[in-house]
């Protein structure tokens, strides 16, 4: 038997001196040796080995321990596995790691820190132990792969082969049409001024003055976003509408005289401007009193379901079945993989498939984003997609929680890394880029939005390289979206509209032209932005391409890129003028269904 007690990527910020707030999917509470410790984001935490480091709790848990730490030396690309075992004779003991009082502490090297996982284990240590006790690729998978969302791979397959056959459901392609969501971190937090509350705060502390849900809807329809998460309960474990499970919550607030319902009026004020509606549900909870209580996992009866889960589990459930039956049609339900402050042996076990079950009873066409099957986090809170952002990643799946081997790897999907990757299927899974528009995920005055020019650029590298923005604009303490922020939302959906407001391929002469197609405009046009699109249907399959456009003396390359996808956004250096121009496709993995060839100045 393994049990993950840590599992870090530096996706998460540091809060304070030294307190680390873990980002989605992370486990484990890190803590800075010097307090001048910087994560670089999407990469890890710069060590320059002059006593930098970090230390994690880890209580003993009588078993024995692997911690793996991953590290790309200072002025070295490659990276480097330190491994150390303790509980029985060392497979490997390495500098700068170590295990003593209570901790692991990584310290004394030179470098960027990517990961570090300590997995307890029963028995005797062997590699497989650090991909929970399951062995990569150990059997070949059962007979030809047919086209669907999950496949599995094995010894001797072509993987490459088996990735074009995955295709979306779809829930995943409406979902993938979104482009552009919005998150709505609000709560006790706004007024406590914390990110990541105690679970002890007074509920009377929350007291939006002038909570306005339609102005949030106006702004958000106005700026094109097309969906709206509300963070119906955080880590702190404060609920935004009238629970019957507990009494922390708005109903135990004077505001409103205890009657205030913030997930109804935001709900009803977005449907009533068109966008949909999601939640996101903590499943860490730092004031439920029976998170991570050591419960097992019993049957349990929820509505016309039996599922089993822990009491933690439990009250999940109820939860979700308060929100998905009594608050209109639900488009969106996200969750993350954090836990709350417990002592690492008490790290409550996620009940994802009951809770899984549950949504898919309650609200079917909901996606379900990160730990979900449905959605992907893309590894990072910087607003950035890979350059070359894959679909179809190879994933495992325990008590259908899905997961890839490293969710900040520069490579999800490419041909190098499905040849050694890790994995029992491959699976569609298209990713979610979150950020937020200020430096906090929760409204602080002190803090200032982002410019029109920097979410320009996290648009055209996360809508513009096939993922979902999903953008957090907090609302403030008068339960408004801030003046500054609104102005910005403003400048920037003009800059979108202005940037693609005339295809000048709309109504062009098209022609299959080999691998490609030819778009003859009529008359010269002078062209910037290029966009395109596969259909989806038929999978995600080119690989590289080139945009070329008509001289005199022939064709000359323009632009080239790497995956397409449901988007991708080519910005050239300069205006070119052309009559003619092509798409030729270098490589694909099956035959490319291209859907949009888009030209614009």
């Amino acid at each position: 038997m393994t049990t993950v007690l840590v599992d870090v990527r530096f996706a998460g910020t540091f809060t304070s001196a030294k307190e680390y707030t873990p980002a989605t999917g992370e486990v484990g509470a890190v803590r800075r040796l010097t307090g001048d410790e910087v994560i670089r984001p999407g990469h890890g935490l710069l060590l320059d080995g002059d006593g930098q480091g970090v230390a994690v709790a880890v209580e003993p848990p009588g078993r024995g321990l692997a911690v793996e730490v991953r590290l790309v030396p200072q002025g070295e690309t490659a990276e480097r596995v330190l491994l150390l075992v303790t509980g029985q004779e060392p497979v490997e003991v390495t500098e700068g790691v170590t295990v003593s009082g209570g901790d692991v502490v990584v310290s004394g090297l030179a470098g960027v820190l990517s990961r570090i996982r300590v997995v307890a284990f029963d028995g005797r240590f062997d590699r497989s132990t650090l991909n929970g006790g399951r062995a990569h690729r150990a059997t070949p998978a059962a007979g030809p792969a047919e086209p669907g969302w999950r496949v599995p791979i094995g010894n001797g397959d072509d993987v490459v082969a088996r990735a074009a056959l995955v295709r979306p459901t779809e829930r995943q392609l409406a979902w993938q049409a979104l482009e552009r969501t919005a998150f709505l971190h609000f709560g006790v937090n706004t007024f406590t001024g914390l990110e990541w509350g105690y679970g002890d705060e007074d509920p009377d502390a929350f007291q939006p003055e002038d909570l306005d849900t339609d102005q949030w809807a106006r702004e958000l329809k106005a700026a094109g976003f097309t969906l709206a998460i509300l963070t119906v309960k955080h880590h702190d474990g404060f609920v935004l509408y009238p629970s019957a499970l507990t009494r922390h919550c708005v109903a135990s607030s004077s505001w409103r005289g205890g009657k205030g319902d913030v997930l109804r009026e935001f709900a009803d004020s977005m449907r009533a401007h068109g966008l949909k509606v999601g939640v996101y549900i903590s499943p860490a909870d730092e004031h439920e009193p029976t998170y991570a209580n050591g419960s097992p996992r019993t049957p349990r009866r929820i509505g016309d379901l039996t599922l089993p889960s822990t009491d933690y589990g439990a009250y999940m459930l109820g939860q979700l079945h308060e929100v998905l039956t009594g608050y209109g049609p639900i488009d969106e339900v996200w969750f993350d993989g954090s836990q709350g402050r417990i002592p690492a042996g008490h790290v409550e076990e996620y009940d994802f498939d009951s809770w899984y079950a549950l949504i898919r009873r309650l609200a079917p066409e909901a996606a379900i984003a990160n730990c979900g099957p449905d959605v992907r986090w893309v590894g990072n809170e910087s607003g950035l997609a890979r350059e070359d952002e894959w679909n179809v990643v190879p994933v495992t799946v325990e008590r259908e929680r899905v997961n890839v081997a490293r969710y900040d790897a520069p490579d999800l999907g490419g041909r190098d890394f499905l040849a050694r990757a890790e994995g029992d299927f491959l699976q569609w899974w298209p990713a979610e880029v979150d950020v937020s528009i200020r430096p906090g995920w929760f409204y602080h005055a002190e803090q200032e939005p982002k410019s029109a020019d920097e979410l320009m650029t996290i648009y055209n590298e996360s809508v513009g390289r096939g993922a979902v923005l999903l953008l957090n604009v907090p609302p403030d303490r008068r339960g408004r979206l801030a003046d500054a922020d609104v102005a910005v939302l403003r400048e920037w959906s003009a800059r979108i509209d202005r940037d693609f407001a005339r295809d000048l391929a709309e109504g062009a002469a098209r022609t299959a032209d080999g691998d490609g197609v030819v778009l003859d405009l009529g008359g010269p046009a002078r062209i910037q932005r290029i966009v395109l699109a596969e259909d989806l249907r038929h999978g995600q399959l080119v690989e590289s391409l080139l945009v070329e456009a008509e001289e005199a003396a022939g064709w000359r390359r323009i632009a080239a890129c790497g995956t397409v996808g449901a988007k991708r956004v080519i910005t050239l250096p300069a205006p070119v003028e052309a009559a003619r121009f092509r798409v030729r496709v270098l490589r694909s993995r099956a035959p490319f269904h291209l859907k949009a060839v888009r030209l614009f100045a």
